[in-house]
């Protein structure tokens, strides 16, 4: 293709980098246990959680931190968690069983999402907290409580549609939690059913990157947190979810100059950047540019903990202009946080093993086909774009022949099967039983999506560690935060 390469370099922290300059251990672990592989870091997840508690610190609250389960399914990670003093957000009754079962205890998990009576009998029988969507699931849980007997439930209530006053701005429409504007009927229930009902908060969602719109939605949440005090309710916690964002790239030229090369390419002033010309969301029309880009900001300098120390600093327009994180503060509210991507940052990696190497026909990007399905490394369907790391099994076989574009196709029979629809641009040519090593890939995209299909097995996982400079593993299921026994390599 002509032009400079268009690289999109990960971001590697220590760790990773030093287990992705572990070749032998790597060809070792797919050898054994298979293309795809999963590997997670553990001891990542706990360095990770002190860099948010810091900024608990940093702005004198007190408070939890959860780690949103569903974001990956290992239990090698969960475990490590229960071994730090945060908390997990379980979204299912699987979820909140495996949970229960990895040494977290029930004042440590916050029960989310979508519950049928199952969810919600096992979370009350076991007195974790529970944030109710709707009237309806408030109802359910109160009557449960009252039919079996058991324990008054901890409950948050989670609220969306919030609305800034003054310059009218709204936060996104949210099919989760209760309209604010219709929060005094859930109020009213939570008083008439206080003998089976503790309320402990509220909370919001919002499927948004916008710090402006999280603030909003945090101003609003402080406003029926005074609503509950003021009908002699004693709430003490407000819970602002996830969405704290991760920065997946090394550098943000390089995102700046593929974005620009995507448009460039859509509007036919470069050769096409990705398979069968896709856009991305962008599209010509006669000329001009149609469309809006869907993909995720890879480059993300504010992310993780800082985007959260960002939001705790913002003003409250509403309420006298005066920093986010003072008036919780104020109240004595803690603050709980539900980070699942940013709390999983730099925590696995996802090997995959090169089957093919073809020229085409057209003389385009090499065709490179991977022991791996699309699912397997579903970067695509997070709109995550970045390099694989190339691991040669020989580190002798590159002819110096320089950079290489290919697209990297999936082993499903299926023309959608694609790794990723970018054209990738890779350092050398590599060779069949080469790996091609997806970094950063344990929030949401190891198992969130993965299948089994055409009888292809799901990647299998494993955790690793390191003893000084040695790095040792385990299989998933066998990870315990203590000193490993037999069976670790």
């Amino acid at each position: 293709m002509g032009g400079q390469p268009l690289y999109l370099a990960p971001r590697l922290e220590s760790r990773l980098r030093s287990l992705l300059h572990s070749p032998d251990l790597l060809h070792t672990l797919t050898d054994a246990l298979g293309s795809p592989l999963h590997v997670v870091v553990p001891d990542q997840l706990a360095d990770n959680l002190r860099q948010f508690r810091s900024v608990y610190d940093t702005h004198h609250l007190a408070g939890q931190v959860f780690l949103a389960h569903k974001a990956n399914r290992s239990s090698a990670l969960l475990r490590r968690l229960a071994a730090t003093d945060a908390g997990v957000d379980v979204a299912s009754l699987g979820e909140l069983q495996h949970a229960l079962g990895a040494g977290l205890t029930p004042d440590r998990i916050t029960a989310t999402g979508p519950k049928n009576p199952d969810f919600l009998w096992l979370a009350a029988r076991t007195s974790v907290t529970v944030s109710l969507d709707t009237r309806g699931e408030l109802e359910q849980l109160a009557t449960l409580v009252r039919k079996h007997d058991l324990p008054r439930s901890r409950v948050l209530l989670r609220l969306s549609g919030f609305e800034a006053s003054g310059v009218r701005v709204l936060t996104r429409r949210s099919r989760f939690g209760t309209a604010v504007g219709e929060s005094a009927p859930l109020l009213d229930a939570v008083e008439r059913h206080a003998d089976v009902l503790d309320l402990i908060g509220v909370a919001y969602h919002l499927d948004t990157t916008s710090l402006t719109e999280k603030a909003i939605a945090l101003e609003g949440c402080l406003r029926v947190l005074e609503e509950c005090r003021s009908r002699g309710l004693r709430p003490r916690a407000l819970d602002v979810g996830g969405g704290f964002g991760v920065d997946y790239l090394a550098d943000g030229g390089q995102w700046e100059r593929y974005t620009t090369g995507l448009t460039e390419a859509v509007l036919g002033m470069r050769p096409p950047l990705t398979y069968g010309g896709h856009g991305y969301g962008l599209r010509n029309e006669a000329g001009t540019l149609r469309g809006t880009l869907g993909l995720y900001p890879a480059h993300r300098p504010v992310a993780g903990a800082r985007y959260l120390d960002e939001l705790l600093a913002h003003p409250a327009a509403s309420l006298g202009g005066r920093p986010l994180a003072a008036l919780l503060l104020e109240h004595l509210y803690d603050l709980h946080t539900e980070p699942g991507r940013a709390l999983l940052d730099q925590c696995g990696v996802t090997l995959t093993k090169v089957l093919e190497v073809r020229e085409p026909e057209d003389g385009g990007p090499l065709h490179i086909r991977l022991a791996a399905k699309a699912d397997d490394v579903a970067l695509e369907d997070h709109g995550v774009l970045m390099d694989p790391v190339a691991v040669p099994r020989e580190q002798e076989t590159t002819d110096g022949a320089g950079p290489v574009a290919a697209h990297l196709f999936g082993s499903l029979c299926l023309e959608s099967d694609l790794i990723t629809r970018r054209t990738v641009f890779l350092p050398h040519r590599p060779a069949p039983g080469d790996l091609l090593a997806f970094a950063n890939t344990a929030g949401y995209c190891m198992d969130f999506h993965a299948t089994r299909a055409q009888h292809q097995p799901a990647a299998r996982k494993v955790a690793a560690w390191q003893e000084g400079e040695r790095w040792r593993w385990c299989l998933d299921d066998q990870y315990w935060p203590t000193t490993p026994v037999g069976g670790a390599q």
